[in-house]
């Protein structure tokens, strides 16, 4: 037995509960892992709220990251072995697998081995902002060295994941806030500037800083009407892509009379991590930053597995600036 958070009705975290469940022994292609920490993500927090871009099925566990050591393993899996130290990437639907708990099977093709020197709350912060970040920047359009590339919501983990990926690029990031609270950790971060929304005007200032030409690429996970303020930010064939929908409004597209020609598309970290040659490319690619240290996953806060709830209000709170991490003692 091993103790889940599972919920059996949509709404605010008041629904999710940690129950006792049989975890049993993985099936083909599958791995036990016993977790150690748990990344999360703002996805769960719109599934468990039945806004995500696929429902639940009830009874629902959830979770995409998680750091842990594998304590059983499958038929039919290959290169791992009882005992090694894993991360767990985001390439399941909910409604299959999750990560919220003591112990959880998961595809072996979701995980990926940990370097033990990798703190397990290092390792469950990692996955999903840089592999998001490595998508949109490097496997899609790669990025040049002194293009200029618009972040926006900049303080959650794939907004500093993409300052940190832009940089290692040679690229220009410049970052949006809504208030001036986070101006200064953003400059820490990496930012080369910083854009507060709510004093400034961001086409205008996106000129001052780009001498006029405007973006290469704009990485927006708000999307609603507002896209059509990061539409005017963009250079000529310059490109917005949307990975998000922190704004529940219709997102138009943008009217080709009022802007420049750009290319704008939806994208998810999906696309990465359901093909096998893409995710080897970008398992790579974060791997050397880890090593290196040009990858950083930046925590905010960290909440014990029996706080799920709290961590999830603390998620809605919009005050982090990184990752929110839940710890699972054993």
């Amino acid at each position: 037995m091993a103790k889940v958070v599972q919920f059996d009705k949509t709404g605010g975290p008041e629904v999710l509960e940690l129950r006792e469940v049989e975890v049993g022994e993985p099936g083909p292609g599958e791995l036990r892992i016993q977790v150690h920490a748990i990344g999360l993500n703002r996805a769960e927090v719109m599934y468990r709220e039945g806004a995500y871009f696929y429902p639940p099925t009830h009874p629902s566990g959830l979770g995409y990251e998680a750091a842990g050591l594998v304590e059983a393993v499958g038929d039919q899996v290959t290169g791992f072995a009882v005992g090694d130290p894993v991360s767990v990437l985001p390439a399941f639907l909910q409604t299959e697998y999750g990560t919220y708990g003591e112990h959880v099977l998961i595809p072996a093709t979701a995980a990926v081995a940990r370097d033990p020197g990798l703190a397990p709350e290092q390792a469950a912060a990692v996955w999903m902002a840089h592999l998001t970040a490595y998508g949109a920047l490097v496997e899609r359009h790669r990025t040049q060295p002194g293009d200029h590339v618009l972040v926006t919501a900049a303080s959650g983990s794939v907004g500093l994941a993409s300052i940190q990926t832009a940089q290692r690029l040679g690229a220009v990031a410049i970052a949006t806030t809504r208030t001036p609270d986070k101006k200064e950790r953003l400059l820490a971060a990496g930012a080369a500037h910083v854009i507060v929304t709510e004093d400034e005007d961001l086409p205008s200032r996106v000129r001052d800083i780009t001498e006029g030409k405007g973006v290469q690429t704009v990485l927006d996970p708000v999307a609603g009407p507002g896209v059509d303020t990061l539409a005017e930010a963009v250079s000529p064939g310059g490109r917005l892509l949307v990975y998000g929908a922190l704004d529940p409004r219709p997102t138009p597209l943008p009217n080709a009379k009022s802007f420049p020609a750009l290319s704008t598309r939806t994208y998810t970290v999906f696309e990465i991590t359901t093909d096998p040659a893409r995710l080897a490319r970008g398992v790579a690619f974060v791997d050397a930053g880890l090593k290196t240290g040009a990858v950083a996953p930046a925590i905010d806060t960290t909440f014990d597995l029996a706080d799920i709830a709290d961590a999830h209000r603390h998620m809605e709170g919009n005050s982090q600036l990184g990752k929110i991490v839940v710890t699972v003692p054993h």
